[in-house]
């Protein structure tokens, strides 16, 4: 018997935690983190942790996000807080985003959580998910011809 390979196994995780991350920085989030989280749990690789200042910021981050992974083809496994004004998880499977307002991020310290967690510097990762994201975007179109 033959098993048919995972599409998610081909997914770099890492790659597109830095890419979300640029994402909710241009849309003018503060105090972007990725933390690697796969030496503290099994629920996902990276968790992203960012701040918006308003309501209607945690929406446009969030859906500059969705976006950006639904054009890879990737869409997200699960969103909670959809009609939060404080809070939105996107659960994509290897990476869980949270888009926090200020007061919702100091009130329930998810850094101090996963304190044990590595803290990714994504400037330093900025160039190489560049092109690994060109990579993922061929591999997409090719599933898709597929």
């Amino acid at each position: 018997m033959i098993k048919k390979k995972s599409k998610m196994a081909k997914i770099d995780f890492l790659a597109l935690a830095v890419k979300a991350a640029e994402i909710a920085d241009n849309k003018k989030a503060i105090d972007t983190i990725i933390l690697d989280i796969c030496s503290v749990t099994t629920i996902a690789n990276y968790f992203i942790i960012t701040t918006a200042l308003s309501t209607p910021q945690i929406n446009a981050i969030s859906l500059g996000i969705e976006n950006f992974f639904k054009e890879h083809g990737i869409k997200p496994l699960r969103k909670d807080g959809v009609s939060s004004p404080s809070w939105r998880v996107i659960d994509y499977g290897g990476i869980v985003i949270h888009v926090m307002s200020h007061g919702t991020r100091e009130s329930y310290k998810l850094e101090k959580l996963w304190e044990k967690a590595k803290i990714i510097e994504q400037k330093i990762l900025k160039l190489k998910s560049e092109k690994q994201i060109v990579d993922i975007k061929k591999k997409s179109v090719k599933a898709k011809k597929d």
